[in-house]
């Protein structure tokens, strides 16, 4: 039942692109759905995700069992986001792009409080590994105060560690994380940052910095990624798309495709 239940979605999904895209052609929506549309469902039906997601986790891993060698110092500390990184949305952004609709704050806020979304593959298997050595786990989300108690429930439903109030560090004002992983390194080291969006590790990354300026930054932390820095995949949202758009979500769909179909490179 399961096996007819995925084809019908993976049908009804690839109907949806199909009829997104006959209307764009018309003048009177975009292809952006359409995209996003095929972003949920490579995050939901590949394996190459699935295979990705336990990459990261299985190198996070792996660092951390290096870092438990070295002695002396604070207790460790294991900082991640929450959204793409531990919990997958992706039923919320197929919602809503199937339906040619964008992301919304308050369908969001929804979705959130439903606390039904699933666990990214390998995620759980990590922090209950590290809170087995001793590790704090500490969750920076930039989701909203309102919104706590729906990601406790979430995280508690799978068991998470430390999945309280002490140790879920809420969006207050900036969305920057830098002040939030400097209160977790007031009483610990990090051992880890985990996140699928680049300002979830550093704070070179704030203050909606260029797309050029973004890859510059990266190049210079190479060293970082795979190292303290845990990398899970995301092809859906993000800074990434911001940049592209200069940070200004204001624009309309037609406009948002515009701005990706000049920034595409095309064969000759």
């Amino acid at each position: 039942m399961k096996q007819h239940t995925g084809l019908l979605l993976c049908i009804a999904l690839l109907t949806a692109c199909s009829t997104t895209k006959k209307v764009s052609q018309t003048g009177s929506t975009s292809t952006v759905n359409n995209g996003k549309v095929w972003a949920s469902l490579w995050q939901q039906r590949s394996a190459e995700y699935r295979a990705l997601c336990f990459q990261a986790y299985n190198l996070a891993k792996l660092r951390l069992d290096e870092a438990l060698k070295q002695t002396g110092g604070k207790p460790l500390a294991v900082v991640s986001d929450i959204d793409e990184t531990i919990l997958d949305n992706s039923p919320y952004d197929v919602q809503r792009a199937i339906n040619n609709r964008e992301y919304d704050l308050a369908t969001w806020k929804q979705w959130t409080a439903k606390a039904e979304c699933d666990t990214v593959a390998g995620a759980p298997n990590f922090f209950k590994y590290a809170a087995s050595k001793g590790v704090t786990v500490f969750y920076i989300t930039n989701r909203d105060e309102d919104e706590r108690p729906g990601t406790l429930k979430n995280l508690q439903r799978y068991n998470m560690p430390n999945a309280d109030n002490a140790h879920l560090m809420l969006k207050s004002g900036s969305s920057s994380k830098e002040s939030r992983r400097l209160q977790v390194l007031n009483q610990y080291n990090i051992a880890l940052l985990c996140g699928d969006n680049l300002a979830d590790f550093d704070k070179l990354y704030d203050n909606h910095p260029t797309e050029s300026s973004r890859n510059s930054v990266t190049t210079r932390l190479t060293s970082q990624f795979g190292s303290k820095y845990i990398v899970l995949p995301n092809p859906s949202y993000g800074d990434w798309e911001g940049s592209l758009f200069k940070f200004n979500y204001k624009l309309t769909p037609a406009q948002k495709d515009s701005v990706i179909k000049a920034n595409l490179r095309f064969s000759k």
